[in-house]
């Protein structure tokens, strides 16, 4: 299994928070996604480390985007 973390702008929402998941979910081999709403914060759990791009595609496409790293 691998986790990482990353930072999402704009969510200010349960929707936002859905819609996130939701995208970032549909990534093969993502097992878990936990999004905490106030700090932005989204942990992906997969079974082999997902690509940064992917992620980044995923929360773009759910209308959001990553904090700059």
């Amino acid at each position: 299994m691998s986790t990482s973390t990353y930072t999402v702008v704009g969510m200010t929402c349960a929707h936002c928070v859905a819609s996130v998941s939701e995208e970032i979910g549909e990534i093969s081999g993502v097992r878990d996604v936990a999004v905490d709403l106030p700090t932005g914060a989204v942990t992906v759990t997969s079974d082999n480390p997902v690509d940064d791009a992917d992620v980044r595609a995923a929360v773009e496409e759910a209308g959001y985007q990553l904090a700059a790293s």
